[in-house]
């Protein structure tokens, strides 16, 4: 039985520079579709499913997560990539690991997605695994490699693959202590050599290599994530309203659009 999760990591230290200029100068977890900022409905769906303790990395407008923070001091710390401009997603998620050892929920702070999908991870039997969706066909997708529905490989092009694509990489992983131990390893080891490393192919990928990480899929998970205006459109029309109508029903009272 794995261990009991109550700890998720949020990467949040990216600039949403392909969106319109409205939106460079603030995170791309403050995105508002409804009555608050995506990233706090997202924290609302991890509170409904056992999650007391969040931990962001911020990076750019950084003051934004610190005041989220001091609104709610029992529930949201936050930890600063001071490297953000010159770094990746991977050196964002070790700068987590100095504040937990997991096991931990990891997720990215510009995602729009039902509940369902933290229902999967957390009763998902393996200590370690990342979720894969079906077609979107929402542009810019990861494609996921699988070998006995665990982790091979990723990438954006698919012909790139060494076995058939399994589905698309969504965005949040189940990360257990041992993996977090060998991430930061493979972390200390890439920084000697470049920062610019992501968490996907050069952190999860490579522990993949040495750890078996299950490749949970639901072919029919409603998501997407916000990099550009085609995301934004695409997730406020044909996403967000059924996200957000899932999100009322939860046990806790909280949902998208609500306080």
């Amino acid at each position: 039985m794995s261990e009991a999760i109550r700890t998720a990591v949020i990467l949040a230290a990216g600039r949403g520079t392909r969106l319109a200029a409205a939106w460079r100068e603030r995170p791309k977890g403050f995105l508002t579709l409804g009555r608050e900022p995506i990233v706090l409905e997202s924290i609302h769906r991890l509170v409904a499913h056992g999650i007391d303790d969040v931990v962001i990395v911020t990076g750019h407008a950084a003051a934004d997560y610190a005041e989220l923070a001091r609104q709610r001091p029992r529930l949201i710390r936050t930890v600063h990539n001071e490297r953000y401009a010159d770094s990746g997603s991977l050196y964002s998620l070790d700068r987590a690991l100095a504040l937990t050892g997991g096991p931990f929920l990891l997720l990215e702070s510009d995602l729009v997605y039902e509940p369902r999908a933290l229902a999967v991870l957390l009763a998902h039997p393996a200590a370690d695994a990342v979720l894969l969706s079906g077609p979107t066909g929402a542009g810019d997708e990861v494609f996921v490699a699988t070998r006995e529905q665990r982790l091979l490989d990723l990438s954006k092009d698919r012909a790139r693959l060494p076995a058939p694509a399994a589905g698309e990489l969504v965005g949040i992983s189940r990360i257990s202590a041992e993996l977090a131990t060998l991430l930061h390893r493979i972390a200390a080891r890439t920084f000697t050599r470049t920062l610019q490393a992501d968490y996907e192919t050069d952190g999860l990928v490579a522990a993949a290599r040495e750890r078996p990480i299950a490749c949970p899929l639901v072919p029919d998970l409603l998501w997407g994530e916000i990099d550009d205006a085609r995301h934004l459109q695409r997730v406020r029309t044909a996403i967000y309203p059924a996200v957000a109508a899932l999100d009322r029903a939860l046990p806790c009272g909280t949902a998208s659009g609500q306080q």
